[in-house]
């Protein structure tokens, strides 16, 4: 269906905002300019069969003054952030921006290079280390960093080495404590409806242009290739520890909890460069994401921004992160991470302040006011987080899901509620009538929230459908935040042309192979029907020939229970195989060889037969 251009009101507020924004400050271009090297020849990144998994291209309408339907402030962070190409921030120091959602960067060491950070997908990995190679020389990979725990920053590691370069000891990979179990947790447990909400918080479904997709904020949108793993060879664990790797010394301090449960920062004193991984960009970051995640502590990670200023600020001659183009100078790092550390300790305490008033979240996100000094710079506003879902999230760290008020400790779900709004308006007709008024007045959000009860009232109701989509459209154009927007937009596509399912997927066949058997038998778990599990009581023991390991596995009153211990000749079922074989079983491979089994195979059939895995195409927009 046709979208809609945006409405006078849409034009009229992003007029307003041109004019209350520095938009004549070009310090940010200068610095995302700064030590251009040089690009790809051809900007399509394709995959082993064929398919592109990043086309830097896509990107190119993203020049000259805003068009009407894209908030100028957002357009102004998708001009910078879609710059690509090969970047010097010292001698001896590279970037690789604009070929994936994150940043790669390369340190030059005595005799090869160590890699931070390798991408989402091995394919764009290695067009970022090809790119660098090109230009610098066809230096040797000596040492990969994962800077933290979220896939942008480890997918593509196998497009750099192999897993033989690092258990032979050729490459070393340094990561912080905790990464392989929570970058493999998060992409597992709740993999399925993560992976289904960042199809709509990236855009991954969503033409390129200004009435479509124009970037995320914290960078443009994720690639599509094979997303790859290792194992950390030395896991970092105390701040101020030291390690020399091909002749240059890096200091690390811990992060945890902050933008990633397992994170860290260092210095490197050879380049007088910190890297403060993902917890100083150039925009406000997510205390939750949209997609989900457990909620991040804005407390600890204002604590460790001004640990940061403390054991490197007086020395540091450049920061760099994971996102985004460096900040050069002392001075202006130290303004820099003095603003950051401050924007996140404001959200923290002001929101705890009008929390203790008996303010909910929903209305301390329409109260709070971020000071001027904080308003004023670009690296504060909401690309990426927003003020308004940080807030959010900061009361559900503290108070949970619950307001406090009785009337709203028990409502109906979504479907029958919307059902009894609507009767009690008059009916789906009237709804839409009232929002078609809400509409006209500019007032779209009120028009989505009678919307939504529309639709979950009546999800065929083709005017009802068709004005919903034509409000999350107008809100989208309104957004400065880039993810709002693709939500907006995302919304508004599947009202229109129906589910677009989950473009992409994080549960890759490498990083399943990385779960221990005790999150292999979690995910298990997870996905037992319990209520059609209610009557079954069984018992299988299973042997990991290649780990040594055994396990006693129960289901009893749908749950699924699992102990380490030996195998007992009075259990119903017992199979030995291997991990990746058990991982396979889980799968739904019954059939294919690998499996030595003793006693009662249907005990195993009635397992299976009650497991209920997730749905990639559950619905969102609709009932």
């Amino acid at each position: 269906m046709q979208q809609r251009e945006p409405e006078a009101s849409i034009r009229e507020a992003q007029a307003k905002l041109l004019a209350s924004l520095p938009f004549d400050d070009v310090d940010d271009f200068a610095a995302a300019d700064r030590g251009f090297i040089g690009t790809l020849d051809d900007p399509k990144i394709l995959g082993a069969d064929g398919e592109v998994v990043w086309d830097a291209s896509t990107y190119d309408f993203i020049r000259g003054d805003a068009p009407d339907s894209v908030n100028p402030s957002l357009w102004r962070q998708s001009k910078l952030v879609a710059k690509h190409g090969l970047f010097e921030v010292v001698e001896g120091l590279y970037q690789v921006r604009g070929l994936d959602l994150a940043v790669m960067s390369i340190v030059e060491g005595d005799t090869g290079i160590i890699v931070i950070d390798p991408l989402i997908s091995k394919e764009t990995g290695a067009a970022a280390l090809a790119l660098y190679r090109k230009h610098r020389g066809d230096r040797p990979v000596v040492a990969v960093i994962f800077t933290h725990s979220h896939i942008d920053h480890f997918g593509g590691v196998l497009g750099l080495v192999s897993a033989d370069d690092v258990t032979s000891g050729r490459v070393q990979i340094l990561a912080p404590e905790g990464f392989l179990e929570h970058s493999v947790a998060e992409n597992v447990y709740a993999g399925v409806a993560m992976g289904r909400r960042a199809g709509y918080m990236y855009g991954a479904a969503l033409a390129r242009g200004p009435q479509g997709a124009v970037g995320a904020g914290l960078g443009q949108t994720t690639s599509t290739g094979e997303a790859t793993i290792l194992p950390p060879s030395r896991e970092i664990t105390t701040t101020g520890e030291k390690h020399t790797v091909d002749g240059v010394e890096f200091e690390f301090q811990m992060a945890p909890g902050t933008e990633a449960p397992s994170e860290m920062h260092f210095y490197i004193p050879r380049y007088r460069a910190l890297c403060m991984a993902e917890n100083a960009t150039h925009t406000l970051h997510n205390l939750l994401t949209l997609r989900g995640a457990v909620v991040r502590d804005p407390h600890v990670w204002s604590h460790y921004l001004t640990e940061a200023l403390e054991r490197f600020g007086g020395e540091a001659e450049v920061v760099f992160t994971s996102h985004h183009w460096p900040t050069w100078g002392n001075a202006e790092i130290r303004k820099f991470l003095g603003i950051q550390r401050d924007l996140y300790g404001y959200l923290h305490d002001q929101t705890l302040r009008l929390l203790n008033k008996g303010y909910t979240g929903a209305e301390i996100a329409e109260m709070i006011q971020m000071p001027p000094a904080l308003e004023a710079s670009w690296s504060t506003h909401g690309y990426y987080g927003s003020v308004s879902h940080n807030v959010k999230a900061i009361y559900q760290r503290y108070m949970g899901w619950f307001d406090g008020n009785p009337a709203r400790l028990w409502p109906h779900p979504p479907k029958p509620l919307a059902e009894r709004y609507v009767a009690a308006i008059g009916g789906v007709d009237r709804v839409v009538e009232l929002a078609q008024e809400a509409f006209d007045g500019g007032d779209y959000r009120w028009a989505a929230t009678l919307l939504d009860h529309a639709v979950f009232a009546d999800e065929d109701h083709a005017a009802a459908r068709a004005l919903y989509a034509d409000t999350l459209e107008q809100l989208a154009y309104g957004a400065e935040n880039g993810t709002w927007r693709n939500f907006f937009l995302s919304g508004a596509t599947e009202l229109r042309e129906g589910s677009f399912g989950t473009p992409t997927t994080t549960n890759a066949p490498l990083i399943l192979a990385q779960l221990t058997p005790e999150q292999l038998f979690d995910a298990v778990a997870i996905q037992v029907d319990g209520p059609k599990a209610w009557d079954l009581s069984l018992a299988i023991d299973v042997t990991l020939s290649d780990l040594g390991r055994s396990f006693h596995v129960s289901l009893g009153n749908g749950v699924l229970v699992y102990v380490e211990r030996e195998p007992d000749e009075s259990t119903p079922l017992a199979l030995t195989l291997t991990k990746p074989r058990l991982i396979r079983l889980a799968g739904g491979d019954t059939e294919s060889e690998g499996i030595e089994v003793r006693g009662d195979i249907a005990v195993l059939k009635q397992l299976l037969s009650v497991l209920d895995p997730g749905d990639p195409n559950f619905n969102i927009v609709t009932p």
